[in-house]
């Protein structure tokens, strides 16, 4: 009967394992599967209700399929909350999923499975403590916060690790259900952040950070512990002992300066007064030794596989640390580029956001941006910013490999990173005034391009460069005039006509203003509104600086024509200012309208007219200012004011300048600050010196707290790499001080030395041990005759006293 039902067993095994291996390759084969059509409820039912663990697991499947369907599963709630108590524990993960998902609508069929969850949390298997607890604190039931505390206390003391680390994720969860029981979520908390563990301590500082933030003195006698495991703790809770830390160290850590004095000498050969008058006092930060040890243990965390806790590290170094921990931080940073698309774009953001505050150090690895052809154009963009913040602080290879890579990418197809490109070279040129005659040559070529885009903004670029040093410049000018016959680009030859009327104000035989008016001003009709607006402004510009040469040549003829002045008393004479000639008088009147046939004029008024009947408003509304300002030939100081005023230089910022100040890893830092998106959670100020707390709060019972070290001493939690190194420090220290602090390499002659001697020790210890015992006998004799002799001496005693005795008597 026995092997029948064997038998019977295995052949059931095999069937299963049969079904399973069919459903896998039916899976496989299926490159686009079908989805399932969904089973008749009674059929559902049947299977939930089986006594067989495979048709429950069946059930279950169909039934969480259609719940993540978004289809109505309630009405299966009471089958399969009731397979709760299955020692399967497939079953059950299946049943606390469904019951964490439908608890809140059926909170009173969820309470009749709390007694089988809580039976749960005794079983032998860890796994299934730890599960019971995260699906208890699950429940969104407040009734059950009381339950759910007394479960978590019997998690913090639980002997698997694994489930005091639900303990620690449950504590906000029963927060949640009832924030009365915040005295008693403390207590626990307090136990589990010193736990010994680092996936305990890292979940507890989890849970710390969304419980109770602002309590900071739960963290004093924990803190160089949890420094220590800062190393081996997971990702997430590196992360979030990271941000801990970081508010830690500010409340808590004052920083101080320093005042060091530094010579310097101007030879070689100079004496020591010299040296003494060149001295200079600069400030140097001193850190705190325990601001120092979290330092120092952030910087193992550098060679992270995770991208998030690199850039944690280098907030921290920006937030807390010197200078020196910024520079150790830039290669990790730059070593995020050969992640994905998605990180890499998320790195740049940050790495040009340190390169706002440090830019030559990011000089040594300037070919890591060179931009390849599969980078997305938010990419190439963040890689030219970059190229434009080193680009004064490189050197003169290193310089020309940057311009030519961002001449290349103006003969790209896309023109956005075209206009990108154009906008880096500028901004070069304007970084370094030695690169701005070249880069002036780079954009001048890039004019006469097919494109409008590309030379609508190597136009502008230009514009830019020329008004730095418009003086130099006037032969550039006279070049873009002569390109506006083949610019078809309405905004480029908007910005060409503007350089021109810059520059209308010129005595000399290079100002070619009014011919170029004279030339635009017979297909004024066909330009764009961007084009007339120029022109209209040109003309005025033109007429503007016309009258006011007009007027200075007639005061000169007025004052060569006047005789000289005689001194003599007409005081008594009203009528002595009426002897002048009238003709005089009419050739000094500045009422006078201009010359009328002057060709000036007449471009004026026809430019006029031609504006009048336009169909722009705006160019009209224009149009009649400026005739308004020059419709009076003596009164032009106002349109000298408002036309010929001097032009502020334009600087062009990074674009990444308005994000300058925004935290490392923050969402504000990657959309933008305009975004409306919070900045995330700021760090405190620093905390005044005189205002800390006591250092010995920090201390540890029963730890010698050789912080300054980095490492603990006896009893304190360190990294098992630490513990390794440390032993294999000390059996070096050891054989050193044998050696008599030499490592000697031994040869073959030395190993056979040595065990011959081994070989003389052994015997001389067995001569030894026999003389010892030899010894030993000849003890054990001599105590024998000694104690025959004691004997002896006690005989001959009580003889005595006996015969004394008697005589008496």
């Amino acid at each position: 009967m026995e092997s029948i039902s064997r038998i019977s067993s295995m052949l059931e095994t095999a069937r299963d394992l049969t079904l399973e291996a069919a459903q896998s390759a039916g899976a496989a084969r299926s490159l686009n599967p079908r989805p399932s059509k969904d089973l008749p409820f009674a059929q559902v039912k049947k299977l939930l209700d089986s006594r067989n663990d495979r048709d429950i697991l069946e059930g279950l499947r169909k039934v969480i399929s259609m719940m993540y369907r978004s289809k109505p599963c309630l009405p299966y709630f009471s089958s399969v909350v009731k397979n709760v108590a299955s020692p399967n524990v497939e079953i059950k993960k299946l049943v606390y999923i469904f019951l964490l998902h439908y608890a809140e609508a059926e909170p009173d069929l969820a309470l009749l499975s709390i007694n089988t969850i809580q039976k749960s949390l005794t079983d032998q298997n860890p796994q299934v403590r730890a599960m019971a607890l995260r699906v208890m604190s699950g429940i969104k039931v407040p009734v059950i916060s009381q339950i759910v505390s007394l479960a978590i206390k019997r998690g913090c003391g639980d002997m698997s690790p694994y489930v005091r680390k639900a303990a620690a994720l449950a504590i906000p969860k029963c927060y949640k259900l009832d924030p009365n029981t915040l005295p008693q979520l403390l207590e626990y908390l307090s136990i589990l952040l010193g736990d010994k563990q680092y996936y305990v301590a890292g979940s507890a500082v989890t849970a710390y950070l969304e419980l109770c933030p602002e309590r900071v003195d739960l963290i004093h006698k924990h803190y160089r512990s949890l420094v220590r495991k800062l190393v081996d703790m997971d990702e997430w809770g590196q992360l979030a002992t990271l941000r801990l830390m970081s508010i830690y160290a500010r409340k808590c850590l004052p920083t101080r300066t320093k005042k060091i004095r530094k010579s310097r000498t101007t030879g070689f050969y100079d004496d020591e007064a010299s040296a003494e008058e060149g001295s200079t006092l600069e400030e140097v930060q001193i850190l705190d030794p325990d601001l120092e040890l979290f330092l120092k243990a952030c910087k193992s965390l550098l060679h992270s596989r995770n991208s998030a806790v690199i850039v944690s590290v280098a907030r921290c170094f920006m937030d807390l640390g010197t200078l020196e921990h910024i520079d150790s931080a830039i290669g990790p940073l730059v070593a995020l580029l050969r992640s994905p698309q998605d990180i890499q774009q998320v790195a740049l953001y940050n790495i040009v956001d340190v390169c706002l505050a440090r830019p030559e150090r990011f000089v040594r690895y300037a070919d890591h941006f060179l931009v390849h052809a599969s980078d997305p154009f938010s990419v190439a963009r963040l890689k030219f910013e970059v190229w434009t913040l080193i680009y004064p602080h490189c050197e003169v290879h290193i310089r020309d490999m940057i311009l030519y890579e961002l001449e290349h990418f103006t003969r790209a197809l896309n023109p956005e990173i075209v206009q990108e490109s154009v906008r880096a070279i500028g901004r070069c040129a304007q970084s370094d005034n030695h690169a701005s005659a070249r880069c002036l040559r780079l954009l001048l070529k890039q004019v006469s391009s097919l494109d409008g885009n590309l030379s609508a903004e190597a136009l502008t670029v230009i514009r830019h460069l020329i008004q730095q040093d418009p003086q130099s410049h006037t032969k550039t000018v006279i070049r873009l005039a002569k390109n506006l016959d083949t610019t078809p680009n309405s905004e480029a030859r908007a910005t060409i006509i503007w350089l021109v009327g810059e520059f209308a104000g010129t005595d000399d035989e290079s100002n070619i203003a009014p011919d170029v008016l004279r030339i635009l001003a017979k297909g004024f009709a066909g330009e764009s509104e961007p084009a007339k607006l120029q022109i209209v402004l040109l003309a005025a510009k033109v007429y503007l600086h016309y009258l006011n040469h007009s007027r200075e040549q007639q005061s000169q003829a007025s004052a060569q024509e006047r005789p000289p002045a005689t001194i003599h008393d007409d005081s008594d004479n009203p009528f002595a200012s009426s002897s002048s000639p009238p003709n005089s008088a009419r050739r000094t009147n500045p009422k006078e309208p201009p010359n009328l046939d002057h060709p000036i004029p007449k471009l004026w008024n026809y430019i006029l007219l031609l504006a009048r009947y336009d169909t722009s408003y705006d160019l009209r509304d224009r149009t009649r200012t400026y005739r308004a300002l020059l419709s009076n030939a003596s009164s032009t100081q106002l349109a000298s004011l408002l036309l010929l005023a001097p032009k502020p230089v334009p600087h062009a910022p990074s674009p990444s300048e308005n994000r300058k100040g925004l935290p490392l890893g923050s969402t504000s830092l990657v959309l933008g600050s305009k975004v409306g998106i919070g900045h995330g959670q700021e760090l405190p100020e620093w905390v005044e010196e005189g205002q800390e707390p006591d250092p010995k709060l920090r201390d540890e019972v029963g730890v010698q707290n050789d912080h300054l070290g980095g490492v603990s001493g006896v009893g304190g939690d360190r990294p098992a790499g630490e513990a390794l190194d440390a032993a294999v420090r000390g059996e070096r220290a050891k054989e050193m001080e044998k050696g008599k602090g030499r490592m000697v390499e031994k040869s073959l002659e030395d190993w056979l030395g040595e065990e011959d001697e081994e070989e003389e020790e052994s015997d001389g210890e067995e001569d030894s041990e026999e003389e010892e015992s030899e010894y030993e006998e000849i003890t054990d004799s001599e105590e024998e005759e000694e104690d025959e002799r004691a004997e002896t001496k006690a005989l001959v005693r009580d003889e005595e006293s006996s015969s004394l005795s008697s005589s008496k008597a």
